[in-house]
C-alpha cells in the first residue's frame, strides 16, 4: 500500500521499541509496506546508537537526565532538538523521507518538520500529551511558560498537515485550540497487542505469601499518584495483613515513593520492580487480583487515556481509579470509581473488589471482552492505515479524484 514511501518518526521522551505506542504504530506501517526509521533517546536498556529491529532502522542519541525544573526542561528539549535535526539530515541523505510523525512530549518538533517542508516532506502530529495541563499538574500554575506551552501547541498544529489524537477529547484539543481541519485530525487509541499481552496463571512469589496482590504498571511520576497509592495502602493494611502489592515502572519520581513507603513502615507490603521485560511484567499482573490506577484528578489525566487501563483489561484484571472522564471511558463497568482525592474510598474500593470474588470475575470478563471486540490494536492501527492512505495517496486514489 505504501510501497516507496519513507516514513521518519520522531519521539523525544521515550526510547523505542519500549515506547509500546510508537512501535506499534511503525510495525502498522511497515507492514503496509512503507520504510521506517525511528529517532529516538538513549536510555536504560536502550543504548545502542543505531540497530535495525524487525526491519525497522533506529537511531538513538543521548539525552540529559530528565528535566525536573524549566532550566532543565529547556537543557534537556536543546539537546533533543539538535540530536534530531542532526540524525534526520543523516537519514534523509542515505534515503529521503516523505512523511515525518512527530510524537509529542513536547510541542517542539515541528522546528524539525518546518525545514523538510522545504523538501515537501509532510508533517503528522501524534498527540501523545496535552503539554499546557501537563505543565499545570507538574508546577501547579499557569503564567509565562503555560503560556510559551499554549503558543508551540498552536505553533505544532499549525505545521501540521494532519494530527493523530489518542482519544476524542484530545481530537477536540485539536479542532478547537489548535484551529485544526477536523478531517484531518483521526482518533487512535493506544489500544494493545494482544500477542504481547499473554493471559497466565501468574506466579504466587509475587505475593510474599499473602492471599491478594495489587498490581500497578506504569511511569513513576508526580502526576501518577503514586503517593495516594500508599497513602491507600496504608488504609488497608492497617485492618489486613492479606494484601501485598507490586508497583512496575520507572521514573523521576521512584526514589521519593520508595522512601515514603519506608517512612508509612509499608516496607513488607510494597515490592517496587523498577523497569522490566514484557514478560515480568505481565506475569507480575496475571498474579494480581485487582490492578489500579491512581492517577492525579488534573485536567492533564482527566482528559488522557492511559495504557496501563488497556493493558489490565487484557489481562481480565478488575481495576480501581478515580473517576477521571478518559478513564471511565476506556474502562467503564471494568472498574470501580473512587472519589477524586479520597484514598480512604480509594482503599476501600480495592478492599469490596478483594472481598467479593465473583465482581472481580465478572469485571475482569467485561473489560476483556470489551478490548477483544473493540479496542484492541487490531482494529485501532486500521485507523492509523485510513490516515495514512489521505497522506500518501496512492496514484490510484490520485486518478480517481480527478
Amino acid at each position: 500500500m505504501f510501497e516507496g514511501k519513507h516514513i521518519l518518526i520522531i519521539v523525544e521522551n521515550l526510547p523505542v521499541p519500549f515506547d509500546r505506542r510508537v512501535w506499534q504504530e511503525a510495525h502498522t506501517l511497515k507492514d503496509n509496506g512503507a520504510k521506517i526509521s525511528i529517532i529516538c533517546p538513549k536510555m536504560k536498556g536502550y543504548d545502542k546508537s543505531y540497530e535495525c529491529l524487525d526491519g525497522i532502522d533506529i537511531y538513538r542519541h543521548f539525552l540529559p537526565t530528565e528535566g525536573k525544573g524549566v532550566l532543565g526542561y529547556i537543557l534537556e528539549y536543546s539537546v533533543a532538538l539538535f540530536w534530531e535535526f542532526f540524525l534526520s539530515l543523516r537519514i534523509f541523505t542515505k534515503k529521503r523521507f516523505h512523511v515525518i510523525q512527530g510524537c509529542n512530549p513536547p510541542d517542539l518538533i515541528f522546528l524539525v518538520a518546518l525545514f523538510y517542508k522545504l523538501f515537501g516532506v509532510k508533517y503528522v502530529f501524534d498527540h501523545h500529551d496535552i503539554n499546557p495541563e501537563l505543565y499545570i499538574s507538574k508546577f501547579a500554575k499557569k503564567g509565562f511558560f503555560y503560556r510559551c506551552l499554549l503558543f508551540t501547541e498552536r505553533l505544532t498544529f499549525a505545521t501540521a498537515d494532519y494530527s493523530i489524537a489518542t482519544n476524542e477529547s484530545y481530537r477536540e484539543i485539536a479542532i478547537k485550540r489548535g484551529k485544526m481541519n477536523p478531517e484531518k485530525v483521526q482518533v487512535v487509541r493506544s489500544g494493545p497487542k494482544l500477542d504481547r499481552l499473554k493471559l497466565g496463571d501468574g506466579n504466587v512469589k509475587y505475593k510474599k505469601s499473602r492471599e491478594f496482590l495489587i498490581g500497578y504498571v506504569g511511569v513513576i511520576g508526580k502526576q501518577e499518584g503514586l503517593d495516594l497509592l500508599l497513602e491507600a495502602a496504608k488504609f488497608i493494611i492497617t485492618s489486613r495483613n492479606d494484601v501485598h502489592f507490586a508497583i512496575v515502572g520507572d521514573g523521576t519520581g521512584l526514589n521519593i515513593i520508595k522512601m515514603m513507603a519506608k517512612e508509612m513502615k509499608l516496607d513488607d507490603y510494597v515490592d517496587f520492580y523498577g523497569r522490566v521485560d514484557d514478560y515480568t511484567m505481565v506475569d507480575i499482573l496475571n498474579t494480581s487480583d485487582v490492578c489500579v490506577n491512581p492517577d492525579l484528578p488534573t485536567e492533564m489525566n482527566n482528559l488522557s487515556t492511559m495504557n496501563k487501563i488497556m493493558e489490565y483489561m487484557a489481562l481480565r484484571k478488575p481495576i480501581v481509579q478515580f473517576n477521571l472522564k478518559e478513564g471511565r471511558l476506556s474502562a467503564q463497568e471494568a472498574s470501580l470509581y473512587s472519589d477524586n482525592h479520597s484514598t480512604q474510598d480509594f482503599a476501600d474500593k480495592i478492599i469490596w473488589l478483594l472481598d467479593n470474588k465473583e465482581e472481580r470475575i465478572r469485571m475482569g470478563e467485561y473489560g476483556y471482552e470489551r478490548v477483544i471486540n473493540k479496542l484492541a490494536w487490531k482494529y485501532e492501527s486500521q485507523k492509523l492505515v485510513d490516515l495514512y492512505q489521505k497522506v500518501l495517496p496512492s496514484n490510484d486514489s490520485l486518478k480517481s479524484q480527478k
